[in-house]
């Protein structure tokens, strides 16, 4: 599939995702229904960081967010007691809109020369940053998934 394909599936799925939580507070988004390990706060700041890791760091790429950001809400971590304040809400929606853009303009620039391979949890390889491009959109659609789920119950 063509990046310009993929970049419009990933901004018009985030704008789903955005309009599914749109009205929601600070308290609904920081909410952890029981039953569940992480809340809507988390899912969004975790479809931030990924992309980041998967196309970036995974092309041996400096990445433009903070490590204590990766380190929250990197695969494997959950909300843990931290409550997601107004900032640093606003950052994440920040990145969150912004990514596509950034990563459209970045893959034009052929910054992607190098990538590390690397197998995701669910056993797929990915040996380029198209491929993790694309693994990127399925991934997205997991914590869609999710992130309805927690809207209903909180």
């Amino acid at each position: 599939m063509e990046i310009a394909n993929q970049i419009d599936g990933l901004k018009k799925g985030r704008a789903l995702m955005l309009k599914v939580i749109e009205g929601y507070t600070l308290e609904q988004i920081n909410t952890i229904p029981q039953g569940f390990n992480n809340n809507i706060g988390w899912n969004i700041a975790h479809l931030v960081v990924t992309p980041y890791l998967l196309c970036y760091k995974m092309s041996g790429l400096l990445l433009p967010i903070s490590d204590e950001m990766v380190n929250r809400y990197r695969k494997g971590t959950a909300p843990n007691g931290h409550v997601i304040n107004a900032e640093e809400w606003q950052q994440i929606l920040d990145l969150f809109v912004s990514f596509a853009d950034e990563l459209a303009a970045d893959y034009q620039k052929g910054i992607f020369e190098n990538y590390t391979e690397y197998t995701t949890s669910v056993g797929v390889c990915l040996n380029n940053v198209e491929r993790a491009i694309d693994f990127n959109t399925f991934h997205e659609g997991i914590h869609l998934g999710a992130i309805l789920a927690l809207r209903k119950l909180v």
